[in-house]
């Protein structure tokens, strides 16, 4: 009997790997323009860079993973993972450091964005009594992926100096090394009884409720990073502390509330009814919007914030196991374009609550109000999908 307990060890692993290589580089980006004088514009680039090749990889993903197989996919992005913060140490210093960075952030975008998609299948595969706990669990690890990096870069740049922080991106290159290590060695199971990986593309855009889970990864990822992205700012006005420490203090507060939900979940998921905490979810992250944009009091802002970190945190792995159950055979078609959904929704939330706040003179509660949009929208989607649920699963 095959042990796949260490194959859901080693994704739960592969997940803080993608939040290491998602959140190292933007804590060193005010050292990138000191140490090397790159102009911030083109440091924020790196974002840019790094979220548009996921993006690339989250659709691409659907036609060749199925062809290489997963272990071999794995393997590649903890390969590209670690050589991406391995180069991240030595090409600025040996090239224009700019275009150093670049190279780096290129590398390791294409290893996070293959363990976003490669990962969730194959905790889904894995055999289990209680898969939605399962995945919960599995996700919580992107947060304390996060806080852990950030906690870890502030106590190593106390202690040795951030004019350190090559070494420190070397020593963290040695997680996804010995992750893919011990993804070499797990037994991997199959995702569909389908010899052909699954249902095709045109298959799952044939079913209308594949396009309900697209609305839903979608105003998932916005409800999540519309306001997670600015969360440092609201951070630096709530407390009235410096801006190096709010940009510490939002995203690891947003980030370990977010883990917190989606731990109760892992752990409680048996005694909680998934819909019910989706919808219930997306009703407080409502709630913690308007609370964000509409107090008078700084304090109540950074409660909101760390409200809605708390609300998004099952939404994104509760869609994948929606979505596993309701369509069978989905396969890695499915999973991969599920990414993508989500992917464009991290990128439009943010970006659609900065216009509004630019349009509203430089308004940020002005921007996060009408970012309301996407929990609302989430909610009537995950309400329209609970009056499916008797129907049958390929609708």
């Amino acid at each position: 009997m095959k042990n796949y307990e260490n194959t859901i060890r080693a994704c739960f692993i592969g997940y803080i790997v993608q939040g290491i290589v998602n959140n190292f580089v933007p804590l060193l980006f005010i050292t990138f323009q000191s140490q090397y004088g790159i102009p911030l514009s083109e440091i924020t680039m790196l974002i840019t860079i790094n979220f548009m090749l996921q993006l690339g990889v989250d659709l691409a993903s659907a036609f060749f993973i199925d062809k290489i197989g997963y272990r071999a996919s794995t393997l590649l992005a903890h390969g590209f993972a670690a050589a991406g913060l391995i180069m991240l140490a030595i090409l600025p210093e040996v090239m224009n450091p700019f275009w150093g960075l670049v190279v780096s952030v290129l590398f390791y975008a294409v290893g996070g964005g293959l363990l976003e998609v490669v990962i969730s299948p194959m905790v889904e595969a894995c055999p289990s009594k209680h898969k939605a706990r399962t995945m919960s669990m599995l996700h919580s690890f992107y947060c304390w992926g996060t806080v852990g990096v950030i906690a870890v870069s502030t106590l190593f740049f106390a202690v040795f100096g951030i004019h350190n922080w090559r070494t420190l991106a070397v020593l963290l290159a040695i997680i996804p090394i010995a992750n893919g290590i011990f993804f070499a060695k797990a037994p991997i199971a199959a995702l569909s009884a389908d010899e052909n990986g699954g249902l095709a593309i045109k298959q799952l855009f044939g079913k209308k409720i594949f396009w309900v889970f697209l609305l839903i990864m979608c105003c998932s990822g916005a409800s999540e990073q519309a306001v997670s992205q600015w969360a440092s700012a609201f951070a630096e006005k709530a407390l009235g502390i410096s801006k190096s420490i709010g940009d510490i203090a939002g995203p690891t507060l947003f980030s370990a509330l977010m883990g917190v939900s989606r731990l109760i979940y892992g752990k409680f998921g048996g005694k909680i009814s998934l819909d019910k905490m989706m919808i219930s979810s997306s009703l407080l992250c409502v709630l913690a919007y308007l609370v964000i944009s509409l107090s008078a009091s700084p304090a109540m802002g950074l409660i909101g914030i760390a409200v809605s970190g708390f609300a998004v945190g099952i939404l994104w792995p509760g869609a994948y196991s929606k979505a596993a159950v309701s369509i069978k055979g989905g396969g890695t078609s499915m999973f991969a374009l599920l990414a993508l959904a989500g992917d464009l929704g991290c990128s439009g939330g943010p970006t659609f609550a900065g216009r509004i706040a630019a349009s509203a003179g430089d308004n940020l509660k002005t921007g996060i109000l009408a970012a309301v949009v996407f929990p609302a929208v989430l909610t009537a989607a995950l309400v329209l999908m609970r009056k499916w649920k008797t129907a049958a699963p390929s609708r």
